[in-house]
């Protein structure tokens, strides 16, 4: 271990995470696309910041099955939030509340997770059976999530081999999160119980990169059936990693895959350092059994203090509280993640916990910045009986905060001479990542007495394989073999208009390669262009693939005819006119030459484009483009 060092993410090879022993898995959560949402009959899928109520909760553990208490739910319960909801009352009912029982499962949604479950080859449940998971952050006013397993033991295929998949389950979104702040987190309710699927892979993935890729096959898989939902937060990571001697460690809600490649090294990083940290630890004689500590009173000692954020709490009667870390000299200073150090790791429980949000929340007599008067720490030193080898941690807010604040210091610094904590973690938009909470463990989960099982019959599994999508990897290899471009075998994979390119390939006889750039190039063309993208369905591309078979429209004009028909609406005949003669052509360029006056032009082949460009928007498609382009050479070359 001591001879491993990390380099920066961009000069880490495979070898380096073999050598560290990098492990990492996924969940994704994927919303489903549906009218309704899982539980209730509310709409799915409308949001909106605008709210009718506000409603206050306290959230508080309850005891599992077998007696006990989860982790997770005691430490939230320590932070004493406010919960504040935010209702609006088209897309919540009182089912959310938890004041009326709940509906049974939108059967849309458990169609749509089977679908995916069978593309992943898994192994269906029998038997649907809803349990409750405790959520106490507050995003569910419930206080818990209703949840299922709807298959098992899946697998996708990747580079020369397969990843697993465990389980895939069907449960309900939780609430989107406006702000936190002290003892008050405030939701809004739009998003709450509509219906999503969670994938969880096998900790197969040994290279950061690998766990990105693994990512995108899941999301194209999913996108592919065409009943998921798009757009920012419709699908979400939670990432799993750990390194040799370190743990699962869970960051939450990664909501962009190519994120996930330096938040993983940087999680990496973490924990082989956290490591380094206890064997250090270790050596100096600082073990779980020998760890030592004390925490003092140190307001009226620091009253007269210049440093500006203790000096400002003392003057508001807040209380400033010393913590001693017997043996930690220098340790805080160790850096854990890309320019972050070990003192952040107690800086995230004291913001966390004891819910002191304002920063810098701790400073420690380690640090190098100015912080106290030398003085003034020799002082703090002596009255809490510091030697030469410890570290004091000083914390301050409201009493209760900053009792509550030195407490999590004092058990950061026994879990430092354990190793790695299990913990989730949140990313962070510089790579890196924070302490959210800890990790919850079974003792959350219970059966939910209030939904009866759903069989899953066999004439339902019947009916969902019969209209199953072509997987990806099989969809990609067939699109190749048609000479599709490599930039548009990807994104046609997952197009809701993959099938109108095989019917248009092998109905109508129109070249895989130009119906592959009509469906996925254009439509991003006119996006650029500002044209509204509102009325572009299957429906119009069907018939202006036909009009090009039947040849009343050149293939170079498709595109402006899309553009002449998003614009000013009707259908696509409505915008196609006989073209003449050749003369209506060179009227046309000697129309559009006009634009040209005032621009500059580099070479006569610049002035030849931008004309053609006009000409043949004019023209609406009613001519080829090298019939027009050349129509513009002979024109140019004569004016």
């Amino acid at each position: 271990m001591e001879d491993f060092k990390f380099k920066p993410f961009i000069e880490m090879r495979e070898e380096d995470y073999q050598l560290i022993g990098f492990k990492s898995g996924l969940e994704v959560h994927q919303q489903l696309l549906t009218e309704r949402k899982l539980f209730c009959r509310c709409p799915a899928g409308r949001y909106s910041e605008v709210y009718n109520a506000e409603i206050l909760r306290h959230m508080r553990p309850t005891l599992s099955e077998l007696g006990e208490y989860d982790g997770t739910a005691l430490m939230e319960f320590k932070t004493k939030k406010e919960i504040i909801y935010r209702i609006n009352r088209d897309t919540v009912c009182t089912y959310e509340m938890d004041d009326t029982p709940p509906f049974e499962i939108n059967d849309d949604a458990l169609d749509i997770a089977l679908e995916i479950s069978m593309l992943y080859g898994s192994n269906l449940i029998d038997e649907v059976h809803i349990a409750r998971k405790q959520y106490l952050d507050g995003s569910i006013p419930t206080g818990f999530q209703r949840t299922a397993i709807v298959s098992l033991d899946g697998r996708i295929p990747y580079r020369d081999g397969f990843v697993d998949v465990i389980q895939v389950s069907i449960e309900e979104d939780s609430c989107r999160e406006v702000s936190d702040i002290g003892h008050r987190r405030t939701y809004i309710t739009d998003r709450l119980g509509m219906p999503l699927i969670e994938t969880v892979t096998a900790p197969a993935m040994k290279t950061p990169q690998q766990v990105a890729e693994v990512a995108e096959i899941i999301r194209k898989i999913a996108r592919s059936t065409g009943h998921v939902r798009t757009g920012i937060g419709a699908a979400r990571q939670d990432v799993n990693v750990s390194v040799t001697g370190g743990t699962r460690i869970e960051i939450k809600g990664v909501p962009r895959i190519p994120n996930i490649p330096l938040l993983t090294y940087n999680e990496a990083m973490r924990q082989w350092n956290l490591l380094k940290i206890m064997h250090e630890l270790h050596k100096r004689g600082v073990t779980p059994e020998t760890f030592s500590t004390a925490t003092i009173d140190v307001t009226k000692l620091l009253r007269k203090t210049r440093f500006q954020p203790v000096q400002n709490s003392v003057a508001s009667g807040m209380k400033v509280m010393a913590v001693l870390l017997k043996g930690f000299k220098g340790l805080l200073r160790h850096q854990t993640q890309t320019d972050t150090f070990f003192s952040r790791e107690f800086s995230d429980r004291v913001r966390v916990v004891a819910c002191i949000t304002t920063l810098p929340n701790i400073i420690h007599s380690d640090s190098p910045s100015e912080t106290l008067a030398s003085s003034e720490w020799q002082a703090v030193k002596k009255q809490i009986n510091a030697s030469e080898d410890d570290t004091v941690v000083i914390v301050w807010g409201e009493e209760q905060d900053a009792v509550a604040g030195a407490r999590e210091i004092v058990l950061r610094g026994l879990e430092a001479t354990k190793g790695v904590p299990s913990e989730t973690r949140q990313a962070l938009r510089d790579g890196t990542n924070g302490f959210e909470r800890i990790l919850p463990g079974p003792d959350r989960m219970y059966p939910d007495t209030d939904l009866p099982p759903k069989k899953i019959t066999p004439e339902r599994v019947s009916r969902i394989k019969s209209t199953l999508p072509e997987p990806v990897w099989v969809r990609k290899e067939r699109y190749q073999k048609l000479g599709v471009p490599a930039d548009l075998t990807d994104p046609l994979t997952i197009s809701p208009y993959a099938g109108l390119f095989d019917k248009a390939v092998t109905e109508t006889g129109i070249s895989p390669v130009f119906a592959a750039v009509v469906l996925i190039q254009y439509p991003k063309r006119l996006k650029r262009q500002r044209v509204p993208l509102d009325e572009l369905n299957a429906d119009i591309f069907e018939r202006v693939f036909r009009l090009v078979a039947q040849n009343r429209i050149k293939k170079g004009g498709v595109y402006y005819l899309l553009r002449s028909l998003l614009k000013k609406g009707g259908q696509p005949e409505d915008h196609l006119r006989p073209l003449s003669d050749a003369m209506e052509i060179d009227t046309v360029i000697a129309d559009c030459s006009k634009y040209l006056s005032g621009m500059v032009f580099r070479n006569t082949e610049d002035k030849i484009n931008v004309l053609t460009g006009f000409a043949m928007r004019l023209l609406n498609g009613r001519a080829e483009g090298s019939v027009v382009k050349a129509a513009v050479t002979k024109f140019t070359g004569e004016v």
